[in-house]
């Protein structure tokens, strides 16, 4: 018997709009992906606890994060959900137009699981994100919890 795909929930930290319309519709193109885009750190970090509007908040499967946010930048937000018990395991994705190699060397320092620079090309970041679907939610065995 073919066992049923798992609905993942794929959590986007972009404060970018176009950027996070673009990954959203990358990735909703199948049907067994729930997304929820974040625009900051802050709020981010509130649906990860699940903390006040976000109390019901399912846990992700994956998350994709920019290190370019307005308040707590990626890189604080990466620090926080590696250092949480609850949330280490979820891996991180940075997806960012920084190619810094002190920004590349501190996400891989603190166990971000991958690091991407974004095409600036709309077409280009588009089968970027796809690429990142096919591995992470294709081939890449997750955990469930």
């Amino acid at each position: 018997m073919e066992e049923l795909p798992i609905k993942r929930l794929i959590l986007i930290v972009e404060e970018n709009l176009d950027h996070a319309r673009l990954i959203e519709r990358a990735l909703a193109e199948q049907a067994q992906r729930q997304i929820v885009v974040m625009p900051d750190g802050e709020q981010a970090m509130q649906f990860l606890h699940r903390q006040g509007a976000y109390s019901d908040a399912p846990r992700p499967d994956l998350i994709l994060l920019d290190l370019n946010l307005p308040g707590k930048t990626g890189i604080d937000i990466l620090g926080e959900i590696k250092r949480d018990a609850n949330l280490k395991r979820i891996p991180i994705i940075i997806l960012t137009l920084s190619r810094s190699e002190s920004d590349i060397l501190r996400s891989y320092e603190l166990q971000g699981n991958c690091y991407v620079v974004k095409s600036t090309d709309s077409e280009q970041l588009f089968h970027i994100v796809k690429r990142i679907e096919e591995f992470w939610l294709g081939i890449v065995t997750l955990p469930l919890e």
